[in-house]
């Protein structure tokens, strides 16, 4: 196997990186990157603006070359095979970039031409991929005529017009509403059953709990943790959490008198949020059931835990 990264008789990967990094003049976008996604799993990649999520996906699809590190794509050395690797890829940008001055079918069959899959055989697919994510009656529409949700369907539509192994999605459903939303979640979890591997890249923990097998969380160019949802939830947060919201004025007094005995709290704006039964049974009293909620955890904490809740650009 030349030039592989696991061991003889290790499992190959539909995406592995080695020590990945990319740097403009003295920014570091990536810092040494090391990735593993399974063939026919889904994976997620999050983080907050500026954490080097699409720098990362532009690296893997062959759009910027890496300054440093390697990459394989299902065992293939990109560097070496870029051409042969590019026509396994299907890719969603975040950027609408469907060509208004054609109709839906139209788009779809001139984006085909780039993988010289002939007239006959895209009009084929097209027909097929538009039944698929209900766009059917809409083929002959120009593209002024499609809602938001309609256009982002349209766009992973085009992303499997060559028939990919592997999909990589920007922020698939940004700015979408919650119907349109979950019509593209129930397409790409059937895609997923079909084979075809997902890498997602989103900022919507709810869209990374629903969708993706295993996450990558990224902070400042690096991975720093990565694991299923369910598996992060219990490691960083536990079973519960218990959200109190303060009055006005009331934060400084009461996050000191939290520290002085010992518990381990998260603050944002005028709530505290505390993660152990036992640190709740400490604070009893001090604060009004009403502005108690207690609920269950969500890979949204894990994030705010790891990232932190405010602004870091």
């Amino acid at each position: 196997m030349e030039g592989a990264f696991a061991k003889d008789g290790a499992p190959m990967f539909a995406i592995e990186t080695r020590d990945l990094t990319k740097k403009f003049k003295d920014i570091t976008a990536v810092s040494k990157v090391n990735l593993q996604v399974h063939e026919g799993e889904c994976y997620g990649l999050l983080g907050p603006n500026g954490a080097g999520k699409t720098t990362l996906i532009r690296m893997i699809t062959a759009v910027s070359p890496p300054t440093a590190g390697e990459i394989r794509v299902f065992n293939r050395d990109l560097k070496l095979h870029s051409r042969e690797i590019k026509a396994l890829l299907g890719v969603v940008p975040q950027v609408d970039n469907i060509d208004p001055d054609l109709t839906v079918i139209q788009n779809l069959v001139t984006f085909a031409r780039y993988f010289d899959i002939p007239k006959k055989e895209a009009l084929r697919r097209s027909h097929e991929i538009l039944r698929l994510f209900q766009l059917d009656d809409r083929s002959n529409s120009p593209i002024r005529e499609l809602s938001g949700g309609m256009r982002r369907r349209l766009l992973i539509a085009r992303g499997l017009i060559n028939s990919p192994r592997l999909l990589v999605l920007d922020e698939p459903t940004i700015g979408l509403d919650p119907q349109a939303k979950h019509l593209v979640w129930d397409k790409l979890v059937e895609l997923k059953a079909l084979g075809i591997t997902q890498l997602l890249c989103t900022q919507n923990m709810d869209e990374a709990d629903f969708l993706c097998d295993r996450v990558a969380i990224m902070h400042q160019g690096k991975i720093i943790e990565t694991g299923t949802p369910k598996a992060l939830i219990s490691k960083h947060i536990g079973s519960n959490v218990w959200e109190i919201e303060l009055d006005p004025g009331m934060k400084n007094s009461v996050v000191k008198i939290l520290e002085e005995r010992k518990l381990s709290v998260d603050t944002a704006g005028n709530r505290i949020y505390l993660f152990k039964e036992e640190d709740m049974v400490a604070v009893k009293g001090l604060f009004p059931p009403q502005k108690i909620r207690n609920r269950p955890p969500t890979l949204e904490d894990v994030f705010f835990k790891l990232t932190g809740r405010y602004l870091t650009e």
